[in-house]
């Protein structure tokens, strides 16, 4: 796990003063790699790559950027997760380290970019091809690891956090299409980042990059050919193998590797699994708001803790550890994305990190098997229309009405997002309903002037992705978690990465091993959802791992943050210093004066003020200190001047911490 990043001039010109361009765009990463450094720049002067490095596979031998003997050179983050086996493969009489990092190179010397299908596990990197005059930039299947690009005149950086190439950017704009997606899901579909000109590399494509532009090439692709000729049983067989087969990959390190434990099914399965696979005791980290026991979860992660001799930490967060924490949690993020359990996630990893360097999650369980509420409440509509027309029975519904009831407890604490959902429509076309529960704008329409972004519509971005031709004409529920794959998962990882890397801890999620997620896309929707059951058939296969009170749980919260009581209470001065500045009041398309007065009728688990807090907070810390970021290429080389400058945006994006 590292920071990479780089640039390149497409016209194959000497790119003026690289070394100090190298040199920013690592310190502004530089909390990514702890524990080295590297720069490569070639001969010509027009291609240059640097990296940060947090030592993970063979401690001593894995500097970078690192180089073939024909030229290649690589700077990469992540893990290939099957290093050992590829490196038989390839021949390991050529190998001159046991990193995964020289696999990555020489499995590009032997099948080029056809090499990509055959690594397993977590990585983005950039690969300058001497023999071929071209920068390979790739990225993960899934999106786990990062990388943004943008391209100024006839230079294109990269990195693996959008903060690095802003020095290089003409101005820091907002982009209007992306900011559309963000009022709507709360995070940027089809490349957009809300920085405009930064791209984001997509999951599963690499970039090709000679002399001119490219665009990015599709590599992967989960496709969901439904497998009808097997039995349930036989899916929760071969979920169990592959899920062993990820686990004991995953805990490939050659430090100790922990668990995030957060009380849910998926960590407690994932950090089950690890333990019975690890030699020594397992650390397990879960975070808690003691203060309300409604937003404390912390007895579940202590059950599965006892039941398989986990050492848990429990880290007691707080209003002090908000207001204290969030300038930097928005810095590390980049982007004001997903929602607000990314700032308890962050006071974890901090707590993580002060014991180990690398930590299992359980990222991708949902997406994957299906365990969002708003699934259950989509069907629950379906089920409605079903029963009135008396088409119920003629088998294109998952579920009937009368068996999706037992399962309707879990929506107890959704009655607001059922008011909200039916009160747009009813009974409508499949990708419309779903798009208007997930749809989050129209809350926000007396905050923001949305007219002001153009006429750009997110729900065609949307029901591009939602009605894809690899999911063709399958279940509603196929359609609902590809989408949530393809949008929210990736959003997720970007979340999980920055938190975990703000304190350099590697982040690593067994539920995502592609072999494992090609095989869910193949089960039909009837056996994953079965009788409204969400995850029924994870469920089932992972009975053994963890305690019946996990397994059976109708509460699932997924670490709720009790952002409306601190907003009325001990947070309230924190909100109102950050909305009322006077550049803040005067934003362009926010009217941050309608935050302020409606503060105190922030509904619980309410995402508005949250998500309008973010926005701001992300303007302060970026947008308003544009000149710091340019200051950053015009100071002294020296290091010392490189870390003024960075330290000094740290001191911006928290300097209201005193609030706390």
């Amino acid at each position: 796990m590292c920071g990479i990043c780089g640039a390149v001039d497409l016209s194959g010109k000497r790119i003026p003063d690289l070394a100090r361009r190298l040199e920013v765009m690592s310190e502004l990463i530089s909390h990514r790699g702890p524990d080295d450094s590297g720069v490569w720049m070639h001969d010509r002067g027009h291609v240059g790559l640097a990296h940060q490095r947090l030592s993970i596979i063979d401690l001593e031998h894995g500097h970078q950027p690192m180089s073939d003997e024909r030229g290649r050179w690589i700077t990469y983050n992540g893990e290939i997760y099957n290093y050992p086996e590829l490196r038989t493969e390839i021949g390991s009489r050529q190998f001159r380290t046991t990193c995964d990092t020289e696999v990555a190179i020489r499995a590009h010397d032997k099948w080029g970019t056809d090499g990509l299908n055959r690594l397993r596990g977590m990585f983005a990197y950039a690969l300058w091809d001497e023999p071929n005059q071209e920068l390979i930039c790739v990225r993960d299947r899934f999106g786990i690891k990062p990388l943004y690009y943008a391209t100024v005149g006839n230079i294109l950086y990269f990195a693996s956090e959008a903060k690095a190439l802003l020095p290089f950017l003409p101005s820091i704009e907002t982009d209007p299409h992306a900011l559309r997606d963000y009022l709507s899901f709360q995070f940027c579909l089809d490349g957009k980042t809300l920085f405009k000109g930064v791209e984001e590399l997509p999951p599963g494509h690499f970039l090709r990059i000679g002399r001119g532009p490219s665009a990015p090439t599709r590599y992967w692709e989960i496709y969901y050919d439904i497998d009808f000729n097997h039995t349930a049983r036989h899916f929760e067989d071969q979920i169990q193998a592959l899920l062993q087969e990820s686990v004991e990959l995953h805990l490939r390190s050659d430090v100790p590797v922990a668990s995030y434990l957060s009380g849910g099914l998926d960590s407690s399965v994932v950090a089950s699994s690890a333990s019975q696979r690890s030699s020594e005791t397992m650390h397990a980290f879960t975070g808690k708001f003691s203060e309300d026991e409604r937003y404390d979860e912390s007895r579940y992660a202590r059950a599965l803790a006892e039941a398989r001799g986990l050492s848990l930490h429990e880290v007691d967060i707080g209003v002090g550890d908000f207001t204290g924490n969030m300038g930097n949690v928005i810095y590390h993020l980049d982007f004001p994305v997903a929602g607000p359990g990314s700032f308890p996630q962050y006071m974890v990893s901090q707590a993580a990190s002060e014991h180990v360097k690398v930590i299992l999650g359980g990222q991708g369980g949902d997406e994957i098997f299906g365990g969002y509420t708003r699934y259950l409440i989509a069907y629950f509509e379906q089920c409605i229309r079903a029963a009135i027309e008396g088409t119920s029975r003629d088998g294109t519904f998952v579920v009937t009405y009368e068996s999706i009831i037992p399962n309707l407890v879990a929506l107890r604490n959704y009655k607001p997002m059922l008011q909200a959902f039916w009160s747009r429509g009813l009974f409508e076309e499949l990708d419309h309903r779903y798009y208007d529960l997930v749809n989050r704008a129209p809350d926000l329409s007396g905050e923001v002037d949305v007219d002001a972004l153009g006429d750009y519509s997110p729900f065609e971005t949307f029901r591009s992705i939602f009605n894809g031709s690899n999911v063709g004409h399958q279940a509603y529920f196929d359609k609902m978690t590809h989408f949530d794959f393809k949008t929210l998962l990736p959003a997720l990882l970007q979340v999980e990465d920055r938190v975990s890397m703000a304190h350099g801890l590697e982040s690593r999620v067994p539920l995502l091993d592609h072999r494992l997620v090609e095989l869910a896309a193949t089960i039909p929707a009837d056996i994953k959802f079965k009788d409204g059951d969400l995850k029924h058939v994870f469920k089932r296969s992972v009975r053994s791992l963890v305690p019946d009170a996990i397994a059976n749980r109708k509460d699932k919260m997924g670490f709720p943050v009790p952002l409306s009581e601190w907003f009325r209470g001990d947070a309230r001065d924190f909100v109102l210093d950050i909305l009322s500045t006077t550049k803040a009041q005067n934003r362009a398309l926010f009217d941050n004066r309608k935050v302020v007065a409606g503060l105190e009728g922030e509904a619980r688990f309410g995402r508005k003020v949250w998500g309008l807090l973010c926005l701001e907070l992300w303007q302060q810390t970026f947008h308003d200190q544009e000149s710091r970021y340019k200051t950053l290429l015009t100071k002294g080389t020296t290091d010392e001047g490189i870390d003024h400058g960075r330290e000094r945006l740290h001191r911006l994006a928290s300097r209201r911490s005193a609030a706390g």
